[in-house]
């Protein structure tokens, strides 16, 4: 029963919401882990779960010390799990509904200064096949602010260079078009002539995934994040650095260089403005320049 359970909410996942790979295997793992749970408890039905169950839960996701967002997610996930299973009347109740989690504290994005991106693309910098593409790699996600999984699942037709424009399959599977500039289409065109082409001949591979590996095959969203680190290992940054830093960068820099807020949520491909209003910070540096060019007492 269990199982038949989870193959259901699985093919809701896929067919009805249109997750990606990544999405279901979070919402599964989140599931198994508590079914993993009750079975340490004596009960492992799901369907029997109460309220009071739920609690226990949450409280055993405290005491293992498991950070605010990893509890809030792992519950997110049971309550969407036992709400399909509500909404198909497999069951009577939602006990996860009623846990009430106490909000945490806006915590804004971290992001590079324009000098910290400057070092990052002076050690990218190189003759290399993979330094053409690391600089390329760097220019797409900071030039168009993607996701690391729409970047790595990009592939050779969805770049148009003379629009200027790139099709990226983002959350949900939903579609859009986001622009690069003139940075990024000379690093792309660069790696793609010399880099890619000469990685793919090395290792004999076919295939049309714009961003390879060392051995020409797909980068993974890993791959990509060992690279970034590589770069500031190379610089003489010593913060830490991540796909999404560059993303927030993105956003962050155009906010604070004048551009409109529905403007960087349709490029940051969000559902909701609430997503990108969280980027409606500007940094210190910004807030000086302002008070010094409009404070008649500055």
């Amino acid at each position: 029963m269990e199982k038949r359970l989870v193959n259901l909410f699985t093919n809701y996942l896929i067919h009805e919401r249109h997750y990606s790979e990544l999405t279901k295997k979070a919402y599964l793992e989140d599931i198994q882990a508590f079914g993993a749970f009750l079975e340490e408890t004596g009960d492992d039905a799901f369907l029997s779960v109460t309220l009071t169950d739920a609690r226990i839960y949450l409280g055993y996701l405290n005491d293992k010390n498991y950070s605010r967002t990893s509890i809030s997610r792992k519950i997110s996930s049971l309550r969407a799990f036992y709400q399909f299973l509500l909404n198909n009347e497999l069951t009577d109740d939602n006990p996860f509904s009623y846990l009430n989690m106490k909000k945490r504290g806006l915590r804004l994005p971290t992001f590079f200064y324009d000098q910290e991106i400057e070092q990052l693309f002076e050690a990218a910098a190189g003759t290399t096949a993979l330094d053409m593409r690391n600089c390329a790699l760097l220019e797409v996600l900071y030039g168009t602010g993607i996701r690391v999984s729409e970047c790595v699942g990009l592939r050779m037709e969805d770049v148009d260079f003379d629009m200027g424009v790139m099709l990226v399959q983002g959350k949900g599977n939903k579609e859009r078009y986001v622009p690069f500039g003139h940075y990024a289409s000379v690093a792309m065109q660069d790696y793609i002539e010399h880099g890619r082409s000469e990685l793919m001949t090395k290792y004999h591979k076919i295939h049309d995934f714009l961003f390879i590996n060392h051995h020409g095959d797909q980068i993974t969203p890993a791959g990509v994040q060992y690279t970034l680190k590589q770069m500031i290992k190379k610089s003489t940054l010593t913060s830490n650095i991540s796909p999404h830093m560059l993303r927030h960068t993105f956003a962050t820099h155009l906010l604070n260089n004048g551009a409109d807020m529905r403007t960087v949520q349709e490029l940051l491909g969000h559902k909701s403005l609430s997503s990108t209003q969280i980027y409606a910070h500007v940094t210190k540096e910004h807030l000086q320049s302002d008070y010094r060019k409009y404070h008649p007492r500055a």
